[in-house]
Formats: structure tokens, C-alpha cells, sequence
């Protein structure tokens, strides 16, 4: 099996998920959530210990999974191929955060502000109810640039590092964060491991999903130079050791302002701001989007087209 095989599998699961969007029905994310859930159930207590032993209960059966998919198709690079394939539009999610992004912004320049806010809990979990035009752009800019990172390039990254076991792995991981890694009485100690974990996957992903929103700035009506410098400048005011560099990198390549008070139910964070200019309303939103779809498929080509290009010796 040469590595050509893995570079082909996860072009061909990127341009399906562009056709065709991830699955909306018997979605393997749902399964793997239902599993966590019923984990979570036996293994919940209020410690970082309990949280680990979560963590790794419901990740290694994803990972060995993906470890026996890969070893059953080592010999026949098609198979290889198609598994590829399968697991990289399974977990890819950039169509999806695109499509709900345009949803967004039809609603924000149509002036329909109901509409808009009950789009937002699609894009994240931010009380919508307090939020005007402005707070429903920010949300869903910052929400977009990070999960083009966590739905998108990290699946490309670990896709072409790792075959389809990266892919599942990380995938997984993601989901426990989303499920647990809330900072709360219930999660507070217990989600630790698992957003600790996930933050170790998307280290070097959110860095490259930087880079790549400023080299693609100019196909969206912004500065590369001028997006590089608001990343270098930004990147790192963020709470979060990755979220930051992404969407740093989405204010500075479409002009617009990020950060500032976010609202959680009962909680608040108050952030440091990220970029310059206006904040994000409909127009901006649409580009955001567009940015979406580009940064993913650099992503692919270069990790994908490295692999493809370079990988013809077998692994």
C-alpha cells in the first residue's frame, strides 16, 4: 500500500462531503455520542481521574476499530482508498458549517433577527436570546473559523498523518470535547482529560488552519499580509490554546472585529478582542463561509497532494 492511496481517499472524502454534505440520518458521530453516553453513566464522578478513565474507554474502541479497518485494507490500495474515503466524509463537517453559515447570513441581511437567532444553537452554544445583528455575526464568524479547524482541517491533518485510525481518533475526541469539556459543576473536573486531549490533537491543525485562512484571504476580498499580521498580533489573546489562531486569522482576512463578552446560560466570559475594523454582520458572515470551503480544500491540497505526490513508496 503506498501512501498515494491515503492522499486519493481523502480527496475523494472531501469532494463528497461538498457533494453531499455529511449524513444527516445514522450519522457514526450520533453512535459514537450514545456510546459516550451510556460510558459516561458508570464512569461519572467529580474528579480528573474518572474523566481519564472516560476518555479512554470511549476512545479506544474507535481507535482499535480504525487500526483493524487499516490493517484489513493494507494489501489492497482500493480498499484502502475507499475506507479512506468513508471515514474522511464521515467525519468531515465543512459543507455542513458553510451551509449553516450562508443560512445565517440570508437571515442577518433579510433583517429577520427571530430567524437568526434561532439558526444560532446550529453553529454554538451561545445564549442568542440577548444578542443583536452584531453579536449573531460575531458568534457564528468565531464559531465557523474555529470548527473549520475541529470539522475540517484536523480530519484532513490526522487523515494524512495517520489513515483512517487518525481520522476516527480524533473525530472521537472532538465529540467527548463538545460533550464534556464544559466548564461547569457536572464537567468542570470530569471533561478536563477530555478537552485537554482534543486540545493536544488540534495543536498543530489550528496553526495550520491559521496559516491557510491568510493565504486564502485574498479569494474572500481580504489581505494576506495584512490577515498574517492580525493572526501573529492576536493568536494567542484567545482563552483557548488553539481558537485563537483561527479565528485571529478569520477577523484579520475579513476586516472584521472578534471577540468580547460571550454568554453561557448563567456564564460569562469576557475576551480579549481579535482584529480590527467593524464587527461582522450578514456580508461578512457570507465571506466567513466562502472561507470555510477554501481553507478545507488548501487543507486537502496540500496534505492530500504531499502524499499523493511524494508517498509512492510503500508504508
Amino acid at each position: 500500500m503506498t501512501l498515494r492511496h491515503r492522499g486519493l481517499g481523502l480527496v475523494i472524502g472531501m469532494v463528497a462531503d461538498q457533494v453531499f454534505a455529511d449524513p444527516q440520518k445514522h450519522h457514526p458521530v450520533a453512535w459514537f455520542g450514545s456510546w459516550a453516553t451510556r460510558v459516561e453513566k458508570t464512569t461519572h464522578a467529580d474528579s480528573q481521574a474518572a474523566g481519564a478513565v472516560f476518555t479512554a474507554l470511549t476512545v479506544a474502541p474507535v481507535l482499535v476499530g480504525g487500526m483493524l479497518v487499516e490493517r484489513v485494507s493494507a494489501r489492497h490500495g482500493w480498499v484502502r482508498v475507499a475506507a479512506t474515503a468513508a471515514a474522511t466524509w464521515a467525519a468531515l463537517g465543512a459543507r455542513r458549517l458553510a451551509d449553516e453559515g450562508r443560512i445565517m447570513a440570508d437571515r442577518l441581511e433579510g433583517g429577520d433577527l427571530d430567524a437568526a437567532r434561532e439558526q444560532l444553537p446550529n453553529l454554538c452554544g451561545r445564549d442568542p436570546r440577548c444578542l443583536d445583528a452584531e453579536g449573531l455575526g460575531r458568534a457564528t464568524v468565531e464559531s465557523m473559523a474555529e470548527n473549520t479547524n475541529d470539522a475540517g482541517v484536523c480530519t484532513i491533518f490526522w487523515g494524512a498523518l495517520a489513515g483512517v485510525p487518525g481520522i476516527l481518533t480524533h473525530r472521537a475526541l472532538n465529540t467527548l470535547d463538545a460533550m464534556v469539556g464544559h466548564r461547569n459543576q457536572r464537567y468542570g473536573r470530569f471533561g478536563t482529560a477530555s478537552a485537554r486531549t482534543d486540545d493536544a490533537a488540534a495543536w498543530v491543525p489550528a496553526r495550520l488552519t491559521g496559516a491557510l485562512a491568510c493565504v486564502c484571504a485574498p479569494l474572500v476580498g481580504g489581505d494576506a499580509p495584512r490577515a498574517w499580521q492580525i493572526m501573529r498580533r492576536d493568536g494567542a489573546r484567545h482563552p483557548s490554546p488553539n481558537g485563537g489562531w483561527c479565528e485571529s486569522a478569520w477577523a484579520g482576512a475579513l476586516g472584521v472585529r472578534l471577540g468580547g463578552e460571550n454568554r453561557y446560560g448563567d456564564r460569562v466570559e469576557s475576551r480579549s478582542t481579535l482584529g480590527d475594523g467593524p464587527r461582522p454582520t450578514g456580508p461578512q458572515v457570507r465571506r466567513a463561509a466562502k472561507l470555510v470551503t477554501a481553507v478545507t480544500a488548501a487543507a486537502t491540497g496540500l496534505l492530500a497532494g504531499a502524499l499523493i505526490v511524494f508517498g509512492g513508496g510503500r508504508k
